[in-house]
Parts: structure tokens; sequence; C-alpha cells
């Protein structure tokens, strides 16, 4: 398999270019300054998603794995319009702007994974976060479209929550290892077909509603 990872220099990106790599798959990632051999990609910048889209060539799988936790311990009263903006544009948007860019290198069979978060789902609402909460259901919510958009071209959707993972993100007392999350990551995204497009669930495949 031939996988495009966004987001690729550090965290889960960077196990999940690795995990790819160790199970024979041929993995291009990004990075936003293009470093270290990976291609060059700010998510929210649509002339360089043409350009990441001409470099990248023909594939197998788009892992959406890029994204910011901008409002990190911020509560209501902290929260400006200026980081909600900041963090649909990386969350959001920048998932469509990368799918959208790389149809042209998916062909029938192609696959599409967004790693999206159960902090996104209408069950975990806790009353914090509420950027990356709000990005991450949103991200939830244009797979589900984009599942069903993407059904009568054969390319398959799916969503994935990594886990509380032990990243600069997730901090060091989160309960999943970035390799676990990857190699479970993996099994999901090697899975993925037709019949199992628009699915939301966990990284250990647990199903969760959005």
């Amino acid at each position: 398999m031939r996988a495009l990872v966004t987001g690729a220099n550090r965290g889960i990106g960077a196990a999940l270019r690795s995990e790819g790599l160790s199970r024979g798959h041929d993995v291009v990632g990004t990075s936003r300054d293009g470093a270290d051999g990976l291609l060059r990609l700010d998510v929210t910048d649509g002339c360089l998603q043409t350009a990441c889209a001409s470099a990248a060539g023909a594939l197998d799988a788009v892992i959406c794995n890029a994204g910011v936790y901008l409002d990190k311990g911020q509560g209501l009263d902290e929260l400006d319009g200026a980081t909600l903006a900041a963090t649909f544009a990386a969350n959001v948007t920048g998932v469509f702007l990368t799918v959208q860019a790389q149809l042209r290198n998916l062909s029938e069979g192609g696959r599409v994974a967004i790693i999206a978060s159960k902090m996104g789902a209408s069950e975990a609402a806790s009353g914090n976060a509420f950027a990356y909460r709000a990005s991450k259901a949103a991200a939830v919510n244009l797979g589900l479209n984009l599942a069903e958009a993407l059904r009568p071209r054969g390319i398959a959707v799916g969503i994935y929550h990594p886990g509380w993972v032990r990243t600069d993100m997730g901090g060091a007392s989160a309960s999943v290892g970035v390799e676990d999350s990857a190699r479970g990551l993996w099994n999901r995204i090697e899975a993925l077909d037709l019949d199992r497009t628009g699915t939301f669930e966990s990284f250990d495949g647990t199903p969760i509603r959005p």
C-alpha cells in the first residue's frame, strides 16, 4: 500500500509513518517545513496542498493526521476567536483540503483515514477544550459526509480515535503508548473497505457514537 500521512514529523504521525514502513507499506510523510525527507505541507494552505499532491503521486491511502490543540488548559473566559478559528482551520478545513487535493491521486479501492477524537463525540461533552472538541466533532461529521460522497468513486473513509496517547499533545500521563496507537490505527486502515466506510471507531476497533 502506498500511503500519505500528514503531520508525520512527530507524535502519532511519526509513529504511523514508522509503523507503516515496518509493515512493508510505502509511506510518504508531510510536515510544515518539509525537513528530513518529508513533503512540505501546511494543511491550511491551498497552494501547498496542490504542490504536495503533485509531488505525492499515486496513492492507495490518505491519512489525515495533522492537527492542533491550541486551547489546551483554557477555560470559557480565556478562549478567543482567533484560537477558535485557527483550530478549525487546521483540524477541519485542513482535512477537507487534504482530501480534496489528494483525490487526483486516489483511484477506486482507495482509502481515506481521518484521525479525529472521541473528545468530539456528543456523549463526551465535559465543558472544556471548547475549540478542540468542537473541531473534532466537525471533523467526524466531515468524515461521515465524505464517506457518502466518495462511495460512488469506490473510495472508503474511516474516522478514528487514536486513544489518549503519550505525545506532546496528550501529555506524559496519557494511557496509550504512541506505538500501540499506531499499530491499532494501521489495523483499522488495512481493514477499511466500502463495507466499513463511514465508521467512527477507536484505534482498538471499539465503535464510537458521534
